[in-house]
């Protein structure tokens, strides 16, 4: 029995590319700058099982330096290595095609950081299609400051909130009584079809419940994204008869292109039980790919060193529970999408190596390449799983 797993840490970077002076990110090291910050509080870093497969030593691979606190220097029980993104950008649709075979090798559109970030034009169209009031915000921002900044006065005027990031996205708050979830999705759905000339990547309805400056995003969150250009790992997969689970927003950025089934959750640990229950039935060929979404959202963007670390704790102490459900056969890969350093200066992404971490029965304990794509994570798994191979990316064991 064959089964894969891929455990994506969202914007767990472990140090500044090569090229990231390019990107104004020389220097940016999500987990060294995290674990320096833990040390210089007196509460060290402590995750022994993610360090068991190798996450210091990998760490190390890609900055020169072991994280802070890190104690496990030998002995790994896992195949550990990195990757360097192949992709132009630092984006998560650029990220999570790479890591399944699809390297970005165009450049999206963004959005300026000016207000308004909006072309008038699109903004007043979107506006004449849909029937909305207004806008507030057409800005870049984190997207749950925003809605506490613009929360009240969204549910008093009707006017969804509109913002940008360094993705190449535009996103739509609303909330999902006041405004309606139907409706915000509508509005999306509008845009989506609008920002086409732009070359924009996603449209994100961000729906959020609340009241009187307290507002929480929900987790009917929908992305409207644009399907990648070539069949991925998740296609292939599909194709030769597995079934590919997607966790999160897995789904939304493939654009559902080679899923077969979804499966939500409100946050990491939410996510985490799905995951063991996903562990316990999922069948042989398969594939469970599951983006932990809260490091990047909630701390990364926010620039939280605080709140990144203990979502780490918190990861780090359930993974027992997943390795004790694996089956002979299983082979697992903890890996990112991009970094998202919490320390650095303002809240985008930052361009970072990624961490490339095989555990289960059917992997090696051993030192893996510095990987010059994240194409040879789905390379791996798809030699594993016995499809199709991929048009890009080497396979590690």
């Amino acid at each position: 029995m064959s089964r894969a797993f891929i455990l994506l840490l969202d914007s767990f970077g472990l140090g500044a590319l090569p090229d990231a002076d390019k990107y104004g990110d020389a220097g940016a090291n999500t987990l060294g700058h995290i674990a320096q910050w833990a040390a210089d509080a007196g509460t060290p870093m402590a995750l022994p099982n993610l360090e068991r497969i190798g996450l210091g030593a990998a760490a190390h691979k890609a900055s020169g330096a072991w994280p802070q606190g890190f104690k496990v220097r030998d002995g790994f029980t896992g195949a550990w290595g990195v990757a360097r993104e192949q992709s132009t950008g630092k984006d998560t649709q650029s990220g999570h095609w790479e890591i399944a075979g699809v390297p970005v090798l165009f450049d999206w559109g963004y959005f300026p950081k000016t207000v308004p970030s909006f072309p008038k034009e699109l903004t007043d169209k979107l506006q004449e299609l849909t029937g909305v009031p207004g806008w507030l915000g057409n800005c870049h921002a984190s997207g749950t400051t925003i809605i506490d900044e613009l929360g009240d006065e969204h549910v008093a005027s009707g006017k969804p909130i509109l913002y940008t990031s360094a993705d190449s996205v535009l996103q739509i708050a609303a909330h999902e009584e006041h405004f309606g979830l139907e409706r915000l999705y509508q509005v999306c759905e509008a845009a989506y079809e609008l920002v086409k000339p732009y070359n924009i990547g996603r449209v994100i309805a961000r729906p959020f419940l609340g009241a009187n400056g307290k507002y929480k995003r929900t987790s009917n969150r929908h992305d409207y994204a644009v399907p990648p250009v070539a069949p991925t790992l998740l296609d292939h997969v599909k194709d030769g008869g597995g079934e590919v689970i997607a966790l999160g927003k897995i789904s939304d950025i493939f654009a559902g292109q080679g899923v077969s089934r979804l499966v939500k959750g409100a946050d990491n640990m939410a996510l985490f039980d799905r995951l063991l229950e996903v562990a316990d039935e999922a069948g042989d060929k398969s594939l469970t790919f599951v983006n932990f979404v809260d490091f990047d959202m909630h701390f990364g963007h926010r620039r939280d060193v605080a709140g990144y670390a203990n979502a780490l704790h918190e990861l780090d102490a359930r993974l027992p529970e997943f390795m004790a459900k694996l089956k002979e056969g299983d082979l697992v890969v903890v890996t990112a999408d991009h970094g998202c350093d919490p320390t650095w200066s303002g809240s985008d992404h930052t361009r970072e190596h990624i961490p490339v971490l095989f555990f289960g029965p059917a992997a090696p304990a051993r030192e893996l390449p510095v990987s010059d794509t994240f194409s040879n994570i789905g390379a791996t798994l798809a030699k594993h799983l016995g499809v199709q191979p991929l048009s890009n990316g080497t396979a590690l064991l």
